[in-house]
């Protein structure tokens, strides 16, 4: 089974506790995840895995918080043609942009080659018991993703 990168931001805990549940939902299918916050890791380690998903809250008026932009901007040295990836994190439906910075992880992975697999996960605050169970699912459905032949 696939081992992948789960990094994230996270400022009050909602958007950690989503990268948490996806990573349970990876272990239950039987895929090997690493869980980092993106301070605590740099973007050429994706390439030490078969998979990423990136995470992050949105700030402001739709932008990536400031502890993921270093980070963002590593990846422009990285060719992730190849590379099974998603995007997740938490927003505010209060702002005129939900969960823009998930719109634009999921932009770079792309324009890096990188294959979508999945629709972004999109959480409003902190999951509610039914997202809770809906972030374990994109857990399991993303190391099923990584495990099929492309």
């Amino acid at each position: 089974m696939a081992k992948v990168l789960v990094a994230y931001a996270s400022l009050t805990g909602n958007t950690e506790e989503i990268a948490e549940l996806i990573v349970e939902g990876i272990k239950q299918a039987g895929g090997e995840a690493v869980l980092k916050s993106v301070t605590d890791c740099n973007a050429d380690e994706i390439k030490e895995y078969e998979g990423v998903l990136l995470g992050a809250y949105t700030w402001g008026d739709g932008e990536l918080p400031d502890e993921f932009l270093d980070f963002y901007e590593e990846m422009d040295e990285l060719n992730l043609s190849g590379f099974k990836a998603a995007a997740f994190g938490s927003g505010d439906t209060g702002y005129e942009i939900y969960c823009g910075a998930v719109d634009t992880i999921e932009q770079k992975l792309k324009e890096l080659g990188a294959e979508i697999v999945q629709e972004s996960l999109k959480i409003e605050y902190g999951p509610s018991a039914a997202e809770k169970d809906a972030c374990r699912q994109f857990g399991r459905q993303f190391i099923e993703a990584c495990a099929a032949v492309s």
